[in-house]
């Protein structure tokens, strides 16, 4: 029985990394020499939080006790500042750009997958920060674009209509991140697809809290005027 249902595991498993192009981790551990420097450096391109240095260095206090304490760029719009929050949105997507279009150009497609998610995870916990940071979001949609322009293009569109509608930052995300595997399966692009699940994944985790929120009724909307409410 055991037996039998390792054999599933495996057979299923050879199916998901064939459909999503997942590289084999036999040729990461191989070549971890290769790989491992551009993970590490990734992680810690993603643990940079743009958002607390330039609230700091434009004297709006501490990012950690305004709003939601979030590092992202949504609240760093709660400080009042629209061009602080603008800049910290594309230096983290900057972030998540980088991380997999440099690896690409200069090791091949397969170090990206690992790249992608160091990256984010870095984000996410940054060492810097006692492993206390952002949602994810921007540095997610810089590693589809880094990836695969279309697909980061159809991901921001979806952020972008759901916003407009319904004017909740965290539900424009979670919309758009769960559609993001869509797309790119929808574009021909397994590797992305791959990718973009495991990042859906991440950020939906993120989430949760916001998700409660979402249900409760008590979520606030995205506003263009300074505000202390939690997101």
């Amino acid at each position: 029985m055991v037996e039998d249902g390792a054999s599933s595991i495996i057979f299923y498993w050879s199916i998901f990394q064939t459909t999503f192009s997942i590289p084999d981790w036999k040729n990461v551990v191989y070549g971890w020499q290769v790989f491992l420097p551009p993970i590490i450096g990734a992680y810690l391109l993603g643990s940079i939080p743009f958002g607390l240095i330039l609230t700091k260095l434009a004297g709006k206090g501490n990012l950690r006790q305004i709003g939601s304490g979030n590092i992202g760029a949504t609240n760093v719009l709660r400080t009042g500042s629209k061009k602080l929050a603008a800049t910290t949105l594309l230096l983290d997507c900057a972030k998540g750009y980088g991380a997999v279009h440099i690896p690409y150009l200069l090791f091949g497609p397969d170090i990206t997958f690992f790249t992608a998610l160091a990256v984010v995870l870095g984000h996410l916990f940054p060492v810097w920060l006692q492993f206390r940071g952002g949602k994810g979001v921007a540095t997610a949609l810089g590693v589809l674009l880094g990836l695969t322009w279309p697909l980061g293009v159809a991901v921001l569109t979806t952020w972008l209509i759901v916003a407009l509608i319904f004017r909740y930052s965290s539900l424009s995300a979670l919309v758009a991140m769960a559609l993001a595997p869509f797309y790119a399966w929808w574009l021909g692009e397994p590797q992305p697809s791959g990718i973009a699940m495991f990042l859906a994944v991440l950020v939906w985790i993120r989430h949760v809290n916001n998700v409660r929120r979402l249900l409760r009724g008590e979520e606030s909307r995205i506003s263009l005027n300074s505000s202390r409410k939690a997101s």
